[in-house]
């Protein structure tokens, strides 16, 4: 595909944020920025999330996966569901109760400025690594597809998307965030459709054989009981998914900035229902592009790239039509835009609410604060993107969940523990135990064939890691 083409797609499609961002972001003040004033329509928030939970990961990664573990990332997907019914019952009614402009305030109130503190600075380093992992993958393909052509190192590629979202979002925040995220979902859906029916169309296939083809194929296996020791067993990845959820969506400021713009609790459960819902079917359309993919390359004797995330982008750019290649590029952008854009909103409001107590300042002081925090994380980004593009060696997906296995571990254990006991603890001594419960959670990772019998920790070391903290609080608890 000509870079030309492609750097002028980037450019339009930016230029439609712009647009967006101009409209939303008229007279916006601090409170547009953080809360977008509670005035956001549920039916937006819920659309506009799709994008946002996906991401770049989803949209590359997924497919990619389905060579290696078929599709019973399904099972995660139904554990999602669950994970995000109690996020409506229990976790949401508190944050609205409390009318909280960052979640981590509960902390503060429930326990102390201690666990306060140690909760905001988990989400900052787990959303860094998250964010920071999603927009590789997005540099990564831009590099290999344009860049390197041109001979731009790396670091200017990555310089360039974060500038792009940084100049969209500076100003009106989650306000923005909120209307550019439905056009984010839009163009990633359109481009994951479009993608489904070129395929199927090069291959001969109408929709019935399109589904045949996909289920006689080998990689449509959804469900795996037989072997406890399989990382794939559906009990493991169905709770794993399950509390995923619960932490990487009900205990993280990105997430839950976006739905605490909605205008009540009822509203608010509304766009999380339909979203879990709606999130089920698109999963399974990426899970069954990616069977698609991997027909295709063995039917065409393409060589599948060693690193399968390579995939997606390999097929669209070089062995379908122009078609395929631009919504590819517009669903690309679209996928890394609609998380990055809102980690980079939320990592600035619990940077200024929890750790600069900005909401006590004077107004001009506020406003000249949160664009030098918004600045700062923008910095902070490209040079955890840098660092990890030095170490990456496996599949980024993969690498997400295991990093938000050991960061979210102690938000899922401070949070359990305010929730469902009435102990207070030792203020003091919980960033202790949140360094801890991590620490012994990856040594049981490393050692947990020899020590449990040959069974192998995936995702559900997540729970593992909060089961640690929940116990340690309990040691230094008091009545």
């Amino acid at each position: 595909m000509n870079p030309y083409l492609i750097v002028g797609l980037i450019l339009i499609y930016f230029l439609m944020l712009m647009v967006v961002s101009h409209f939303t972001s008229k007279k916006a003040d601090n409170a547009d920025f953080f809360s977008g004033k509670n005035q956001s329509p549920w039916y937006l928030v819920a659309f506009g999330m799709i994008g946002a939970s996906l991401s770049g990961v989803t949209f590359i990664s997924v497919p990619g996966w389905v060579g290696a573990s078929q599709f019973s990332y399904m099972q995660v997907v139904l554990g999602y569901f669950f994970g995000y019914i109690v996020i409506a019952q229990v976790l949401m009614p508190l944050y609205y109760r409390l009318n909280l402009v960052s979640i981590y305030s509960y902390l503060g109130s429930r326990f102390g400025q201690y666990s306060y503190k140690t909760g905001a600075s988990f989400f900052l380093l787990s959303r860094v690594i998250g964010a920071s992992f999603r927009l590789f993958l997005v540099a990564n393909v831009l590099q290999l597809l344009v860049f390197n052509q041109w001979g731009v190192p790396f670091f200017v590629t990555v310089a360039f998307t974060i500038l792009l979202i940084w100049l969209y979002t500076f100003k009106g925040g989650i306000k923005t965030i909120v209307w550019t995220d439905t056009l984010q979902t839009l163009f990633m859906l359109i481009a994951v459709g479009i993608t489904i029916y070129i395929i199927s169309s090069r291959l001969g296939l109408g929709f019935s054989e399109l589904i045949s083809e996909v289920e006689n194929s080998d990689y449509s296996q959804i469900f795996f009981f037989d072997d406890w020791n399989d990382k794939r067993h559906f009990i493991k990845q169905f709770l794993s998914g399950m509390f995923i959820t619960i932490v990487m969506t009900g205990l993280d400021q990105d997430m839950m900035q976006k739905n605490l713009t909605c205008k009540n609790i009822g509203e608010a459960k509304k766009n999380m229902y339909s979203f879990s819902v709606v999130l089920i079917f698109v999963n399974l359309a990426f899970l069954v592009l990616g069977a698609l993919l991997f027909i295709y390359a063995n039917k065409l004797g393409i060589a599948v790239p060693e690193r399968t995330d390579n995939l997606f982008p390999l097929i669209a750019s070089e062995h379908l039509n122009l078609v395929a290649s631009i919504f590819f590029i517009l669903g690309l952008i679209a996928a890394a835009y609609s998380s990055a854009d809102s980690a980079l909103t939320s990592l600035t409001t619990s940077v200024c609410v929890d750790f600069l107590d900005i909401e006590n300042k004077e107004e001009k002081t506020r406003i000249k604060l949160r664009k030098q925090t918004h600045l700062t994380i923008s910095f902070v980004l490209f040079l955890v993107i840098l660092l990890f593009n030095l170490i990456s060696d496996e599949s980024v997906i993969s690498s997400l969940f295991k990093a938000a296995g050991y960061t979210y571990g102690p938000l899922l254990g401070l949070y359990a523990f305010g929730l469902f006991t009435k102990k207070s603890v030792k203020d003091k001594f919980v960033p202790i135990v949140c360094l801890l419960s991590p620490i012994i959670s990856y040594l049981l990772n490393i050692y947990s064939v020899e020590l449990f019998n040959g069974y192998q920790f995936n995702f559900e070391i997540l729970i593992v890691n909060g089961l640690i903290t929940f116990a340690g609080l309990f040691l230094i608890s008091k009545k």
